[in-house]
């Protein structure tokens, strides 16, 4: 029970890589707050977490919206006192993924869940850590962030790119206060957020995919770590490179 008496913040935790994580987290002692926009995904999750014998709550909301970020974070210190752990994982891609074929609201969504979210979302929990002297901030980025291209979309990309530069400006922002910031950069992800591509990959590509159960490890392998050490990166990507030039949109689809 490596988190026993941790209370940790899961966004985006109703489906795929949040849910493993709350669960990961819950299994090893923690209480899991999650997060997400559909509330019946995360009275599913709550469900298995309790069903396991951990400890959940949730929140449906937005993460780009601030001030239910605010309310959200006030409520949890209200009825537990703490914040030990952020997970900032909400997010998602856009249908279109060309320059040209992205409509304008596309791109602002992109931004405003996978980047904006995670500003909101950690500028609400530091005060709380710094006075704790103690935290762990977990961004969840992608391999879009250092390979860009059609595949995964400009915006998503550079998006997630900006994350990655925020984990750094994090550690060297909140330097011997003792919080510490770390950035998970996983390659492609068998989740159900891939029925949204433009081209959705068959099972047998997914079966090569790196699993959620994988990056949930390496979620809480980070936040497990004492915490007078840190993982500033973790790439994790599948082991086999599939072509995936059948599965890029054309410019004028």
């Amino acid at each position: 029970m490596r988190l026993e008496g941790n209370v940790c913040i899961i966004t985006g935790g109703g489906s795929g890589i949040g849910r493993g994580a709350a669960l990961a987290m819950a299994q090893e002692g923690a209480t899991v707050v999650i997060n997400g926009r559909t509330e019946s995904k995360l009275v599913s999750v709550k469900a298995e977490v309790e069903a396991a014998g951990g400890t959940a709550v949730s929140y449906a909301f937005d993460v780009a919206d601030y001030d239910a970020v605010e309310q959200m974070t006030a409520d949890v210190l209200e009825k537990f006192g703490r914040i030990d752990v952020l997970v900032n994982n909400a997010g998602h891609s856009s249908q279109h993924r060309r320059l040209l074929n992205t409509p304008p609201e596309e791109m602002r969504s992109v931004i405003d869940s996978n980047l904006m979210g995670t500003f909101f979302c950690t500028k609400a929990v530091v005060p709380a850590m710094l006075k704790a002297k103690s935290g762990t901030i977990i961004n969840i980025s992608s391999l879009a962030a250092v390979t860009p291209g059609p595949f995964s979309g400009f915006a998503y990309g550079a998006a997630k790119a900006a994350v990655i530069n925020f984990t750094e400006f994090l550690n060297a922002d909140l330097r011997n206060t003792g919080i510490r910031a770390s950035v998970v950069v996983p390659g492609e992800v068998a989740t159900p957020i891939l029925d949204n591509r433009p081209v959705p990959p068959d099972a047998a590509a997914r079966a090569t995919m790196v699993d959620v159960d994988e990056t949930s490890a390496a979620i809480l392998l980070i936040a497990t770590l004492p915490q007078r050490s840190n993982i500033p990166e973790l790439v994790i990507r599948p082991t086999m490179h599939r072509n995936m030039t059948g599965e890029i949109v054309e410019l004028d689809d």
